[in-house]
């Protein structure tokens, strides 16, 4: 197949990295190479790091961006963006951008086994390497089971699904997307069978759980506002509300000057905002881009800019 992966809200990202040609970017998510390749092209000194942990992705990125000298394709997972530059003798950059969505390719893909829509292997790997969903699903305890589904996938009938995965492996392993949106869809009462994507939380959460989506998130965030440079700019795109919430109190956080108590007559902490946010709310894609593509429906876009020394 293919690697499909539509560039969810193109223009806005790259209107809202403000690239110099001269400047040093970072697309840490590069899927299909779409925001890359747009970033590239308006680079002429500049240079551009396109990263992605998985090896598909790496495989057309490298294809894509084969005729932009500027752009170097690296297989990395996201937060090991700052070492990994360093190692390349960069210490700091003018733009990051990360994509946090699961590319068209993956969720269509069938063997990658991310979509309940088709019977493949369970698998769920973005990096194609370590503990896969079948062995997250077989071996994790009805407790964490119930935990990640509820917490990653804010699925109530978290605790039910993840006893009647006890129950089914009990009896034999499950091996494929099937047999366990089969079993996610058995364990909620009719009247929830009958949405259209029942499974869609509880295979979300396993995925984030799988890949370490939240972890990962987590550490990048203080380490990649750490390496631009001043005046340098960070893009997020997220997709549920667990992974924009951490974005938005993050950014809120680099852009708070004084926090002391409000009672105080003058600041004596001074602490100075790091950051600006470049939009005080979330940018959303339009209706144009909606009707294009619907998976981006849920996409949410913020940027900050890291505050000029002196």
């Amino acid at each position: 197949m293919e690697f499909s992966h539509y560039s969810v809200m193109l223009e806005e990202c790259i209107s809202g990295l403000a690239i110099r040609p001269d400047g040093i970017y970072v697309d840490g998510t590069a899927g299909g190479a779409g925001h890359s390749c747009q970033i590239a092209k308006r680079l002429t000194e500049g240079k551009l790091f396109a990263l992605d942990k998985d090896p598909d992705a790496v495989s057309i990125a490298e294809q894509r961006l084969a005729p932009y000298a500027q752009a170097t394709v690296i297989q990395a997972d996201f937060k090991d963006l700052c070492c990994t530059l360093k190692e390349r003798g960069i210490t700091g950059v003018d733009g990051i951008l990360l994509d946090l969505g699961v590319s068209s390719y993956q969720l269509d893909t069938a063997e990658r086994g991310f979509s309940y829509h088709q019977d493949a292997p369970l698998d769920m790997r973005m990096s194609k390497t370590g503990p896969s969903a079948r062995d997250l699903v077989n071996t994790y305890s009805v407790e964490d089971l119930s935990r990640i589904i509820r917490e990653f996938g804010e699925e109530k009938y978290a605790w039910s699904i993840a006893k009647n995965i006890e129950k089914a492996r009990a009896k034999a392993p499950i091996l494929t997307t099937g047999q366990l949106a089969e079993i996610i869809r058995e364990s909620m009462p009719y009247s929830a069978r009958r949405e259209k994507n029942p499974a869609k939380k509880t295979f979300q959460a396993i995925r984030i759980a799988v890949n370490g989506e939240l972890d990962a998130l987590s550490q990048v965030l203080d380490q990649a506002f750490d390496f631009l440079n001043p005046g340098g700019r960070f893009a997020i795109i997220t997709f549920h509300s667990l992974e924009d919430r951490m974005v938005k109190q993050k950014f809120a956080d680099f852009a708070r000057g004084c926090i002391c108590p409000p009672e105080f007559p003058v600041c004596v902490c001074g602490k100075k905002p790091r950051g600006t946010l470049v939009s005080r709310k979330p940018i959303t894609p339009t209706e144009k881009e909606l009707a294009q593509n619907r998976r981006s429906r849920s996409a949410k876009l913020r940027i900050i800019e890291k505050n000029k020394e002196g």
